[in-house]
């Protein structure tokens, strides 16, 4: 991994409780201990460590190479156990919000791994002089939200593309559909032209079960209120018809609330307290999540708002249900809680957009969750599932919202993933992720789970095996939690899922298999990520003669610094995914790979060739501050055939060769050395390495 932090960024992180003195990690050298969810070590506290990161934003920024005027500012940050940390950063450019623009930093003590960038936007850089009016904006926002507007307000922001960062207004629109459901529609307009890029409401609609949980136990505090100490306060409120405000909070004089039917107005309350608690639980227990924010802290759940609304909803601060057709179903059941509170956790991670590929993955993770959760309840009046709505019977025929084994048997959404899907309605774009998840946990062919009959196929004809619901969940959410931003697409998804399923159980386990094989089962190509890691992407001809030229099964055959050669995805390989990766540190460094090789003496030549792309943080056009060499160590002398440095920034991979002819008959080693000075990293990445005999 590369370590791009600063000596003073490291002093601060260590202060803070987090390991330093690391200098070089991947996911390949974790032991058998290591392949279960990392959770965060005890007495880990999540705000704390915002607030520590938050600290070291400038460092970070200079050392990542950030341009002038951008500025990060830290939403999150997710430490395992063995004190791997994902920080995840927003961005500002000249004090505009980059709608877009953040990244995440994979960082274990002082060493940063790799860099994630939404829609690979590393350059943020805009003219910030807009051609649009800010009126006008106003009402093109107004005019696409197709509601009646009760407020309406915009600010310029840098919007980033999937092609290039551009000036635009966000214009925030508030009101009511006419389904009674509240929105505040965020509409991106195009500070020139006057286009609307994008949208994204916060409100975020879902649907669940009615009351079928039985008699459960709630958590209540001492005064029969229906706030639960024990999980950060949750709470639950009584809005009595409202479509606005807090609501009252339920209390009862002996502790025994509701009677399992409409009658009691308490009983709707029971269910959505009873969901939120299992749904925290879920997470608390199976992820190591300390809430929906991970900050320890509970939240509202609203029932009983508007009249005969026939939905529930996630507004980014609390659940709302609503009671149904005739007021007589109230949506409070357990998978419902476990849906909309997933909405905050992907709120609070990832991000998602409501909108393209994300908005799908976005859906389809909130119907992950609250599926996981009524599996994890154990209810024996709820079973668990892998269907959506199944009990509201919304379509007036008894069959659910949407199936996750085949999500196409709802008429509208897709069982596989196709340069189209993102064009789709979320709860429809989500189909494709739903059925990998299924795929993923219970594989192809017929089984009843639950009572019900499910029966699947793959994309792609395969035979599945499944790897069980709990794998899955956790590789989601690890890839939730870790890898993905607000505009991933399906790619970026397979990418995120099958590195986390490497981290968690290994490249060679059934579990990144099963993983690997449910993406192809829904049809999403395959991109640089893979279980087994494969042999060599340019295997050595007969004439080769150094082994593992591409680095593709890690450090074998080579020696030296422990750390260079990797997998990390902050720099890419040019073939494969594995490649030597010198320098990178930002700080004073120096790195070294060899491997010994014999060249025959009837060779009439010897050729070695290599490739190497070079990015650098240095703004120099005149000094060498940070090099690479390529050495020959004959014996106790070594000779230097190239160097190459900082001068020499080219982000494209370059083909070098020399000639080694002068060796033959010797066996000599062939070393690679990066040095790098006290700031400012120089990266040297190599890759596809011979040395040819003729």
């Amino acid at each position: 991994m590369k370590r791009l932090t600063s000596a003073g960024a490291v002093a601060v992180v260590a202060a803070a409780g987090l390991a330093a003195g690391v200098t070089g990690f991947t996911a390949s050298t974790a032991g058998a201990a290591d392949r279960t969810a990392p959770l965060p070590a005890s007495g880990f506290n999540q705000p704390a460590a915002v607030q520590a990161e938050q600290a070291l934003t400038a460092q970070t920024a200079a050392a990542l190479g950030l341009g002038t005027g951008e500025q990060l500012k830290v939403r999150d940050v997710v430490k395992d156990a063995d004190g791997t940390e994902y920080v995840r950063y927003d961005r500002t450019f000249n004090g505009l919000k980059v709608v877009g623009g953040d990244l995440i930093v994979k960082r274990k003590g002082e060493s940063i791994g790799q860099v994630t960038y939404n829609r690979g936007a590393k350059a943020v850089a805009v003219a910030t002089k807009p051609t649009l009016s800010q009126s006008a904006a106003l009402a093109k926002g107004a005019k696409a939200a197709e509601f009646k507007a009760t407020g309406n307000k915009g600010e310029l922001v840098v919007f980033v593309t999937p092609t290039k960062p551009v000036l635009a207004y966000e214009v925030i629109t508030t009101g009511v559909k006419a389904d009674q459901t509240p929105s505040v529609l965020h509409s991106f307009i195009d500070a020139k032209s006057g286009a609307v890029l994008d949208q994204d409401d916060e409100v975020k609609t879902g649907t669940g079960n009615s009351m079928y949980s039985g008699t459960v136990s709630i958590g209540t505090s001492g005064s029969y209120t229906m706030s639960d100490p024990n999980r950060g306060g949750n709470y639950t409120t009584d809005l009595n018809g409202a479509t606005s405000g807090n609501g009252t909070t339920f209390t009862d004089p002996d502790d025994t609330w509701g009677n399992g039917a409409t009658s009691s107005r308490q009983t709707a309350g029971v269910d959505a307290h009873y969901g939120a608690q299992l749904t925290w639980d879920y997470y608390k227990n199976v992820h190591g999540r300390n809430g929906i924010f991970n900050n320890g802290q509970g939240a509202r759940s609203r029932v009983h708002y508007g009249n005969a609304y026939v939905n529930a909803f996630w507004d980014g601060t609390q659940m709302t249900y609503g009671d149904g057709a005739s007021n007589a179903r109230p949506l409070t059941a357990i998978d419902v809680a476990g849906h909309e509170m997933s909405h905050g956790v992907t709120e609070a991670t990832a991000n998602l957009n409501y909108s393209g590929d994300a908005g799908g993955l976005n859906e389809a993770t909130s119907d992950i969750f609250g599926t996981a959760v009524e599996f994890s309840a154990n209810n024996s009046s709820d079973p668990g599932d892998y269907l959506i709505g199944e009990k509201i019977n919304i379509n007036g025929n008894g069959t659910p919202l949407r199936y996750m084994d085949k999500p196409s048997k709802d008429g509208r959404s897709v069982d596989c993933w196709s340069t189209s899907t993102g064009g789709l309605d979320p709860h429809y774009s989500s189909g494709p992720l739903n059925h990998w998840f299924y795929l993923a946990s219970e594989g192809t062919g017929s089984k009843v789970i639950g009572g019900v009959t499910h029966s699947s196929t793959a994309c792609n004809g395969a035979t599945i095996t499944g790897i069980g619901r709990d794998v899955a969940a956790k590789v989601w959410y690890r890839t939730l939690s870790t890898k993905l931003s607000s505009g991933s697409t399906y790619k970026d998804a397979r990418e995120g899922a099958i590195n986390s399923a490497k981290e968690l159980y290994g490249a060679d386990s059934a579990q990144c298999k099963g993983i690997e094989a449910a993406f192809n089962g829904i049809s999403v190509p395959a991109g640089a990520a893979a279980c087994s890691g494969g042999g060599d992407p340019e295997p050595p001809t007969g004439d080769n003669l150094l082994l593992n030229p591409g680095f593709e099964s890690g450090a074998v055959n080579w020696t030296g610094t422990a750390g260079p050669i990797t997998n990390d995805s902050g720099r890419p390989a040019r073939t494969g995914t594995w490649k030597l990766w010198l320098g990178g540190n930002g700080r004073a460094a120096a790195e070294n790979e060899a491997q010994s090789v014999a060249i025959p003496a009837s060779a009439t030549s010897a050729t070695l060739s290599f490739w190497i792309r070079i990015d650098t943080a240095e703004t120099t056009t005149s000094t060498a501050y940070d090099t690479a060499k390529v050495q020959i160590v004959d014996g106790s002398t070594t000779t230097t055939l190239a160097t190459y440095s900082n001068l020499n920034k080219n982000t494209s991979y370059v083909q070098k060769t020399l000639n080694v002819t002068q060796y033959k008959g010797k066996t000599v080693s062939v070393k690679f050395v990066g040095t790098e000075d006290s700031s400012l990293q120089t990266s040297f990445v190599i890759d596809d390495t011979s040395l040819i005999a003729s």
